[in-house]
């Protein structure tokens, strides 16, 4: 290296000055390059770090749902979380559930005539008047099919002119050899119970019957038939509800292949729950299931909802679940434990005050009136303060965008305003857990037999699973209740039936 106090040289120094700028210029440049370098970096390293969280949380998800528990019961908070108690607040009792109401059939053991010797002296024991040693089980009995001829009497009169033939009871098929209550149970066993044609008919032959599943099929469509006004009488009870639970789950067409892909729409509420099958779950298809529906939807996230009630305003006003939002934070909560824990806190603390009154829309009349007024108070009292403490800390927290915990704040944010809807009716519920337990019915048959084979498949599947599920709703027997209604079809063809309980 040139020692620059020892240059006289003028020129020697201007060549020394110039390779030193050329070189300074140089070191500038790689400067830059390496900074820019650093910066590309970084923002790389940022986005694989985002990646990488968002697929650590994936895969918990998935591990979850594949070994987890299913439950999203949160362990208990302190007392202090607790809202505190009113003067009206009443105890709830605990106890078993009531044991069934079987009539009992009495069998007597007695003692064998040489177990009759006293063991003691040798004497003849008599039997002891009213004095028995008792004990209950449960047992089962086969299910029998029977061959049942029916003989009509016929009459004459003795000028030979006239004959009369009793009348038979009416039958589901004419000529048919199966009867309606036949077919009633085997509704049952598909619609409620979730077996196959196909395992009916190995159940049907190992007691003794045999059976082809196009014959099952032939009586489930002539009841269904005869039901049709019955299903579409429920559906219009429904549909005059102040406001409805909806959801939709998906519905396998196997017709050709590959199975096409339907969709199962379900409306409820506490006395009702109606189902129809449908190609589409565009706004269009809502449209057509709601057919001019004005009243409240409770509803989950589902886009197509808010297209309905920006598009009728004056119609339709969503109110959004609560338990949907919830369930976002539970599947952050592994995650982002000390930023979940607070909202699941006071998400929690709204469910306990809701449950210290009983549910408005199960009781009529005065007590109606009652839980009504006082589930107003609890909410305007309670409620509204932890709504509000829920914004502050939503608006207030921050998390980097893709990941469960800022998709569950966003979704918060985006659905206030349906979620803050049951502050100002007190008849509404906080969630849509109706509608989804009401929809496990047919999600459960459709594990077992797939879909349907046929378009009128899905029409008759539709018309079972709401009877049946309307029927539970109500306190009655569905199988009691489709025999009633059947019936009444079959004697005068369009009646309407509806389960005791959802009538005017």
């Amino acid at each position: 290296m040139l020692e620059l106090e020892r240059i006289d040289n003028l020129g020697l120094a201007k060549q020394v000055v110039q390779l030193l700028e050329k070189e300074n210029a140089r070191l500038h440049e790689r400067l830059r390059a390496l900074a820019e370098e650093n910066d590309r970096l970084r923002g790389t390293e940022g986005r694989l770090q985002l990646e990488l969280t968002q697929v650590q949380e994936y895969l918990a998800r998935v591990q979850q749902r594949l070994f987890g528990a299913s439950s999203e019961k949160q362990p208990r908070t302190e007392k202090a979380e607790k809202p505190p108690a009113d003067e009206e607040d009443s105890r709830r009792g605990h106890g078993h559930r009531p044991q069934l109401e079987l009539t009992p059939r009495v069998e007597c053991h007695t003692l064998a005539a040489d177990e009759l010797t006293c063991d003691k002296c040798g004497h003849q024991m008599n039997p002891w008047p009213n004095q028995f040693e008792e004990a209950e089980e449960i047992t089962v009995v086969q299910r029998r099919y029977e061959l049942v001829k029916r003989r009509r009497q016929k009459y004459r009169c003795t000028c030979n002119a006239n004959v009369v033939t009793a009348p038979a009871p009416p039958r589901l098929v004419p000529g048919g050899r199966y009867s309606l209550e036949f077919a009633i149970e085997v509704a049952m066993d598909k619609y409620a119970d979730h077996l196959p044609l196909e395992r009916q008919i190995r159940r049907m032959l190992r007691e003794g019957l045999d059976v082809t599943t196009t014959v099952l099929w032939d009586y489930l469509d002539a009841l269904a038939r005869y039901l049709e006004a019955s299903y579409e009488g429920v559906g219009d009870s429904l549909f005059r509800e102040r406001y409805l639970h909806v959801d939709e789950t998906t519905w396998r067409l196997l017709l050709g292949r590959p199975a096409q892909r339907w969709w199962l729409w379900s409306a409820a509420s506490t006395r009702a729950v109606y189902f129809w099958c449908h190609p589409g779950r565009s706004v269009d298809a809502a449209l057509d299931f709601l057919a001019g529906y004005r009243g409240k939807l409770i509803v989950d996230g589902y886009r197509v909802y808010k297209s309905l009630a920006r598009a009728h305003p004056g119609l339709l006003c969503l109110v959004n679940c609560w338990a949907h939002a919830r369930r976002k934070f539970v599947e952050a909560q592994n995650h982002y434990p000390a930023p979940c824990q607070p909202i699941l806190s006071w998400i929690q603390q709204l469910y306990r005050l809701d449950a210290r009154v009983p549910d408005p829309a199960r009781l009529t009349g005065r007590e109606r009136r009652r839980a009504l007024k006082r589930r107003w108070k609890l909410r305007r009292r309670y409620a509204r303060p932890l709504v509000k403490a829920i914004r502050t800390w939503a608006l207030r927290q921050s998390a980097l965008p893709g990941t469960a915990l800022h998709k569950a704040i966003t979704y918060l944010i985006d659905h206030w305003d349906g979620l803050t809807r049951f502050l100002d009716d007190p008849a509404l519920p906080l969630d849509n857990n109706l509608i989804e337990r009401e929809l496990r019915s047919p999600v459960t048959g459709r594990k077992n037999h797939y879909g349907s084979r046929s378009l009128r498949g899905t029409e008759v599947a539709a018309i079972f699973y709401t009877l049946i599920g309307t029927a539970r709703l109500c306190g009655e027997n569905p199988k009691d209740y489709l025999l009633r209604a059947a019936r009444a079809a079959i004697e005068q063809p369009g009646t309407v039936t509806l389960p005791r309980g959802l009538g005017p």
